[in-house]
């Protein structure tokens, strides 16, 4: 048995022999006993590295020297030094490799190898000097053939990046000619920090790495987001243009994902840039049309009317719980309205309470006008006819009619919620920067101004934004003034322009009034959105606006830095409303990874402070809108019950977002919520901003007509501006509820619109391989029952009832004995077939089982029960439905049907399996790798004769403008009965006999 070795000063004593074959031998062995001795040894770490630097020494033994002095270092915590002395033992370090007693100090030495060799390629690339050490380029290049060996490529890939090494993502691509791993390259350098310019400088390098893209190509979203990003018409029109000779198809499938994901001016040049072929005049007329995005709005407001699921009844119960005449319930009931309804062109609603309607007053009457927006929205083509009525009319002076100012400027407000995102703003700008400048009321300049920041969202027109500035500077109106700071930053969006930012921030720092300082502050946020480092340098006087402006400079990154300052900010400020803003701006750097952001708001949701536990609720919303997820859900369910009143508002509001097109089977917390939702509303004793909260949790559960969800992201992958901006706006609603209309930016109708190279609706069927309860509408609300009048009982006395009572057990008594006569007889005649019958019941009456087994012996056959009929495992589906993002994943078209998509359907493969987690997991999936959406098929069999969906939508190309309606008879120019918002107005009789085409839809 050999004895335990108790110390290394044995070994240590031969270092100091003047001989150097023992000094040799001391260093291999003390090289073996670092692990145990290294507090031993390293009291000898002098003379260690006196043996290192020294020449009477082998190369063998110097190399052992190193690596003794490194693994000392190692256990000490000195990581550089064991760095440094590791890139001087040459090959005894990299034999150290495969020896599993050194695992982890291998790890460690090369991960700081790694990250000296990363800031030594930064510095040499920014300073263009600075020598890197051969030695530790021996390490590096290793490491990478290390990789490339062992098929760890997104390894070598994530170095790659981090030291600037293009030519390594090139030998990777080369080796491999695997696709997939420049969609991992792009996804890596946008989800994370990288600085803008180098962003931009990987992004060029892929692109032209990526092979043409084919029908049925897996990488067309990857192509797309690339391009979308970078907004280059110069790159974007040689693959545009590539496609139309042979794949036309295909051209417009890309078109209709650039229109999605691109901003107004990035679309504007390619159309402007596009060429006029002989031959292909046609093709490039309708890319035209395609890029303009009226065409894609037009197809999914065409969906939305087509599958409204609306539930009247909740609308309905939350009308009769909340009371109309106060302010806030009536905002709540007008915002729940508007999301349900969303896009869908339905106001049944309104129509048929218009005495509720007519009960709003001033602000009240802004929103309940500014409504029609949002359940119009995309509706671009009737817009103005729409709100004809409420508009402001030319010429017609003072109308005389109370309030009449805030229809009006909630009708202009409207109008640009209506072509938010249509590519139609050109031609609406211009009439709303003539309302904004004709404008004699400042609620009518507020509403114009909002108007113009929504429609010319990212517009960057120096038209519009001078007149917000003079309409800003010339009036200094809070009210005005306000809308006009958050319009300026919408048109000027992600600009970073250094003049404007400088004349808003000036202007900030000037006005007293808070409002105006908080429209310019998130102006200026919008301003730097997607600008990164460049919104380093912003002014934080500011600081409200300065955290909005840190989240969307960084929105989508999840950059390290970024967070590190919010949740500084979020524990450290010293103003409630920063510490809240903080908190919620998580979730712009996070969404695109909402399953970590639980994590990270679990301590702040408990929080002492109740405005960074209110914060914590929309950072969970936002972050993990339409997910459904369960750790998020489990979060916010106590904050349901805090002491707070508007704790309690943003988990309600929270919940509506995650569980949005979510079913009874995918997620358990849906009938639970739902149900919380109706007992607060209904609860008199609640707090009126709780109340507030779950009437619009309840319309965003619902929004849309239950066709659309919540996504900062684009069916491509790339960041969903209008959304982002959308919900920015949104979280306002805490100081100005008429910007809660603007969640309705964020709503992404769901479903599979499939369109020929006509632009037509084919009429085709697919496969939805998952059981269909999984992605299911919710059931509909039933009505309650009405209650019966039951009669009240007579009063009896004592002595009646013992009277009855006698004469009942004597009747019940002769009954029986003529029952035992009558049963005697039958077994006399032996007639009946005995049976072995239960036990008889109380005064004899017979049991069901024996009744049951007497039908059996006269030959009856038993009913069977009825058995629970087993769902099928999959569904069969047709264009212009339905299909939430966790499904895409299961969809297949049949491979022998007519109509075949010529790009996928969606790139994330999900198990078979279809637990709640796995519908989890695909909705995460399908955030990064898009599909759905707009479809371009081909035909399989053109010869045959096709069928297509009718559209619904009508346009009336000769109806008047609103400037030209008369002044006495609005409704005139209205192709809907006219909604009055006026509550002195005459009675409205009811609205002109009408056909809703859907009334009847199963």
């Amino acid at each position: 048995m050999v004895r335990p070795q108790s110390s290394a000063a044995g070994v240590l004593a031969l270092l100091s022999e003047p001989e150097p074959a023992l000094k040799e031998h001391a260093l291999i062995a003390l090289n073996a006993l670092v692990p145990q001795f290294w507090a031993e040894i390293s009291e000898q770490i002098e003379l260690i590295e006196s043996l290192y630097e020294g020449s009477e020494l082998s190369k063998d033994a110097h190399d052992a020297a190193a690596l003794l002095a490194s693994k000392v270092y190692y256990y000490l915590g000195e990581y550089d030094e064991a760095l440094s002395f590791a890139l001087g033992a040459g090959t005894a370090f990299e034999a150290e490799g495969s020896n599993p007693l050194y695992t982890e100090y291998v790890e460690t030495v090369i991960s700081k190898a790694i990250d000296r060799y990363v800031s030594a390629r930064a510095q040499e690339k920014t300073e263009g000097e600075g020598k890197i050490d051969p030695k530790l380029l021996i390490i590096i290049e290793g490491i990478f053939r290390k990789c490339i060996r062992d098929g760890e490529y997104k390894q070598a890939i994530g170095i790659a990046l981090e030291s600037r090494r293009f030519d390594v993502v090139s030998h990777v691509f080369e080796t491999t000619k695997d696709v997939s791993l420049l969609t991992y390259t792009m996804e890596a350098v946008l989800d994370t920090g990288f600085s803008l310019s180098y962003r931009d400088q990987v992004l060029k390098f892929l692109l032209p790495l990526f092979p043409p893209p084919a029908s049925e190509s897996t990488h067309v979203q990857s192509l797309t987001r690339i391009l979308v990003t970078l907004s280059s018409s110069s790159l974007t029109l040689p693959l545009l243009t590539s496609l139309v000779p042979g794949n036309k198809l295909l051209a417009y499938q890309f078109a209709f994902d650039l229109a999605e994901g691109g901003s107004q001016d990035f679309l504007e040049a390619i159309r402007n840039e596009l060429p006029t072929d002989e031959g292909e005049d046609d093709v490039y007329a309708t890319l035209r049309k395609i890029l303009g995005g009226q065409e894609s709005v037009k197809l999914f407001l065409e969906f939305l009317k087509r599958n409204n699921k609306t539930d009247m009844l909740i609308l309905k119960h939350t009308k009769e719980s909340l009371e109309p005449r106060s302010s806030i319930y009536h905002n709540a009931l007008t915002l729940q309205n508007a999301f349900m309804h969303a896009g869908t062109t339905s106001d049944a609603f309104l129509r048929e309470n218009l005495e509720w309607l007519g009960l709003a007053s001033n602000w009240s009457k802004f929103t309940a006008t500014a409504a029609l927006g949002v359940i119009h929205k995309g509706h671009f083509q009737e817009g103005m006819n729409i709100l004809g009525p409420y508009l402001p009319q030319a010429n017609a002076g003072d109308s005389g009619i109370p309030g009449a100012q805030y229809s009006e400027g909630g009708a202009l407000y409207a109008l640009g919620l209506i072509h938010a995102g249509c590519g139609s703003g050109r031609s609406v700008e211009a009439y709303l920067r003539d309302a904004l400048k004709n404008a004699a009321a400042e609620v009518v300049q507020h509403g114009a101004a909002l108007g113009l920041g929504v429609a010319g969202m990212g517009g960057k027109s120096t038209e519009s934004y001078d007149d917000l500035k003079q309409a800003l500077f010339s009036s200094d109106s809070a009210i005005a003034g306000e809308a006009a700071g958050y319009a300026m930053g919408l048109i000027m969006l992600g600009t970073g322009n250094d003049e404007t930012s400088d004349e808003m921030l000036t202007y900030a720092k000037e006005t007293q009034h808070e409002k105006i300082i908080r429209g310019l502050a998130i102006g200026l946020a919008f301003t730097f959105y997607g600008r990164q480092e460049q919104a380093d340098a912003m002014d934080p006087i500011l600081r409200y606006g300065g955290v909005y402006t840190l989240a969307l400079a960084y929105a989508g990154t999840a950059n390290n830095v970024a967070v590190r300052k919010l949740l500084h900010i979020a524990v450290s400020d010293t103003s409630d409303d920063v510490r809240r803003a903080a908190v919620t701006s998580l979730a712009f750097l996070l969404f695109k990874n909402p399953s970590q952001v639980p994590r990270i708001v679990q301590l702040l949701s408990e929080s002492y402070n109740p405005h960074v536990r209110c914060g914590a609720t929309l950072a969970l919303g936002i972050a993990c809108a339409g997910t459904g997820l369960q750790d998020a859900i489990e979060i916010l369910e106590p904050l349901t019950k805090d002491s707070v009143d508007f704790v309690r508002q943003g988990a309600f509001i929270a919940l509506g977002m995650i569980l949005v097109e979510q079913s009874e089977a995918s997620s358990p917390s849906l009938s639970s919520t739902r149900a919380l939702y109706q007992k607060i509303i209904a609860d008199k004793h609640e707090d009126p901003m709780a109340r507030f909260g779950a009437a619009l949790g309840q319309g965003l559960i619902d929004a849309g007509g239950r066709n659309a969800t919540i996504s900062l992201s684009s069916r491509a992958g790339s960041k969903n501006t209008g959304a982002i901006v959308g919900m920015v706006l949104f979280c306002q609603f805490w100081y100005w509820y008429p910007l809660a209309h603007c969640a309705a930016l964020a709503f992404e109708p769901t479903g599979i619109v499939g369109v020929d190279g006509e632009l037509k609706a084919p009429k085709f069927d697919f496969i939805s391989n998952a059981r269909p309860s999984l992605f299911a509408y919710p059931q509909p609300t039933k009505a309650p029952k009405k209650e019966t009048v039951t009669k009240v009982a007579t009063a009896v006395l004592s002595t009646t009832a013992k009277v009855k009572a006698r004469e009942k057990k004597k009747a019940a008594e002769e009954e029986a004995m003529e029952t035992d006569d009558k049963v005697e007889k039958k077994k006399d005649a032996d007639v009946e077939m005995k049976t072995d019958d239960a036990p008889a019941g109380k005064h004899g009456d017979v049991s069901p089982l024996s009744g049951s087994l007497s039908n059996l012996a006269e030959g009856a056959t038993p009913e069977p029960k009825p058995k629970r009929k087993a769902e099928p495992a999959f569904e069969t589906l047709s264009n212009f439905s339905r299909v939430v993002p966790a499904q895409l994943p299961y969809l297949t078209f049949p491979p022998d049907g007519r109509y075949q998509p010529v790009r996928a359907v969606s790139t994330a493969t999900i198990p078979p399996k279809t637990s709640s987690k796995s519908v989890i997991a695909a909705v995460l999936a399908t955030r990064q790798t898009g599909g759905g959406g707009i479809l371009v098929v081909r035909d399989q069999r053109p010869e045959e004769p096709a069928e297509f969906i009718p559209f619904t939508t009508i346009v009336d190309p000769n109806a008047p403008a609103p400037a030209a309606a008369a002044s006495d008879e609005p409704a005139a120019a209205s192709s809907q009965p006219h909604i009055s918002l006026d509550e002195s107005a005459p009675e409205v009789g009811p609205p002109e006999p009408f056909e809703y085409p859907f009334d009847n839809d199963t």
